[in-house]
């Protein structure tokens, strides 16, 4: 329980994914805390998870430090599969429901596949927030608190 580095990392990653039920409510207008759970959207909880343990890990035991540079490779692979093969798979999703629709479009009975889940990666954006997101737990976590 003590272990500074693991909390702030799974609060930014708390953090981040209660800003994408807050930014749903506010764009949408519409509350759908079921979004909490879910991958993919603005802010990236991986990229802020991964962010601020960075973060921590620099803060505390310096640039130069073993720790640092495993948590920087760990951070940039991390980011680099939300954006890259994850993001390519929701793209992927999206295809195969225009698959599944034109199915549908043309079956009419009886047969009615379910939709595939299409937001599994993140854009740059969303993955930039999330590091912002991790960046300032960790400050807050390893120097204001």
């Amino acid at each position: 329980m003590s272990n500074r580095w693991l909390w702030t990392a799974i609060l930014a990653s708390t953090s981040a994914q209660l800003i994408k039920v807050f930014l749903i409510l506010l764009i949408e207008r519409r509350w759908r805390p079921a979004a909490f759970m879910e991958t993919g959207g603005m802010p990236s909880s991986h990229s802020a998870m991964v962010a601020a343990l960075t973060t921590g890990v620099a803060l505390s035991e310096g640039m130069g430090s073993p720790s640092f540079a495993i948590s920087a490779v760990f951070a940039l692979i991390v980011m680099y599969d939300a954006t890259g093969v994850r993001h390519a798979s929701g793209q992927q999703g999206a295809l195969l429901n225009e698959l599944v629709q034109e199915l549908r479009d043309v079956v009419r009975a009886g047969f009615a596949p379910l939709p595939v889940r299409v937001l599994l990666g993140h854009t740059y954006l969303e993955v930039l927030m999330g590091i912002l997101v991790g960046i300032g737990a960790g400050f807050l976590a390893f120097r204001v608190i």
